[in-house]
């Protein structure tokens, strides 16, 4: 299993954070690996569209927790399982929030060869996304 963790701070108030990243098709704009995320409804289903190395793959993704200040989404497909886990708390100066991103992929069958190769890739994506997604959230 691949993990990568990342701690983030917007200006942006911790439930207006939370309600903009439940809605999974907003990946589009603050994940830099995210080509498409369309909204399948009804209910919490995405279909994510990435681009990594080169190569486009398709994940559904499911929100299958919600909480005040936690969200967990689950992707799949035939060669990975991703968790999504975003905890969301407001900054300790009250201004703003922080946000702790965590992502989890399991891959299945011989794609598990490939996985210490690619823990620097996701490392990558997953430093793009610490640079991004305070961009993104602190804009007007």
């Amino acid at each position: 299993m691949i993990e990568v963790v990342r701690e983030m701070r917007t200006v942006r108030p911790a439930d207006g954070v939370l309600e903009y990243l439940a809605d999974f098709a907003h990946a589009a704009e603050w994940d830099p690996g995210t080509a498409e995320c369309v909204h399948l409804g009804p209910g919490p289903r995405w279909r994510n569209v990435s681009v990594f190395r080169g190569r486009r793959t398709e994940l559904v993704y499911e929100l299958v927790s919600r909480e005040s200040d936690r969200l967990v989404f689950v992707g799949r497909n035939r060669t990975v399982t991703a968790t999504d886990e975003i905890l969301v708390d407001p900054a300790r100066d009250g201004a703003g929030a922080v946000v702790r991103y965590r992502a989890r992929l399991r891959f299945h069958g011989w794609a598990r060869l490939a996985e210490p190769f690619l823990r620097r890739e996701f490392a990558r994506l997953a430093d793009a996304v610490e640079q991004r997604l305070p961009a993104v959230l602190d804009r007007p």
